[in-house]
């Protein structure tokens, strides 16, 4: 039996679709970009894609940062070459590490945290998840330690740059989430 045109099924992509698709894209972007900078030890990278993803939980809800990040890991890696390498699973652990912590910050009150905390927190969980995977796979041994010093300096710094940066476009863009106007 052969199926016809007619038998075949699609499902339309809605506009959050095509959203989290342009996200997934511009994040990919700046991930090949990320790669292209030196750093001083190899995993320490200014994790510019985050800024997307933070964008994405803001704007349009954990769902869709999930997808964007998770996109952007699987598109980084095909487009740079490391798809299924260590490099590939490290940034895959570091990713679900810190959308895990995205989750997290999702319960806490918005009157006091914003996202440069929940950019720390990813960041922090990003490098947490990263070390843990290398320390019970590639390096299974405590010398690993000798580099959470180095690796937590990085997260903080570009933890809090890439939670301002996220927090000037979601204050200067009309994508911020609006809040209602108290009524007269």
């Amino acid at each position: 039996m052969t199926a016809s045109t007619s038998d075949t099924r699609w499902l339309p992509a809605q506009p959050h679709d095509h959203r989290i698709a342009r996200l997934a894209a511009l994040a990919i972007v700046l991930a090949v970009v990320d790669a292209g900078i030196p750093s001083p030890l190899p995993g320490i990278k200014p994790g510019l894609a985050n800024i997307v993803t933070l964008l994405a939980l803001e704007t349009l809800g954990w769902r869709a940062a999930v997808w964007v990040s998770l996109l952007r890991i699987l598109g980084a890696g095909l487009l740079l070459g490391s798809l299924l390498t260590p490099g590939f699973f490290l940034g895959l652990a570091g990713g679900i590490a810190s959308l895990i912590g995205l989750g997290l910050t999702r319960t806490w009150p918005k009157r006091w945290f914003g996202p440069v905390s929940a950019s720390l927190v990813a960041a922090f969980c990003h490098i947490g998840g990263q070390l843990l995977l290398a320390r019970l796979w590639l390096i299974p041994s405590d010398n690993i330690l000798f580099f959470v010093p180095a690796f937590a300096l990085a997260a903080l710094v570009t933890g809090l740059v890439n939670g301002v940066i996220a927090g000037k476009f979601l204050e200067g863009s009309s994508c911020a989430p609006s809040t209602p106007s108290p009524s007269p």
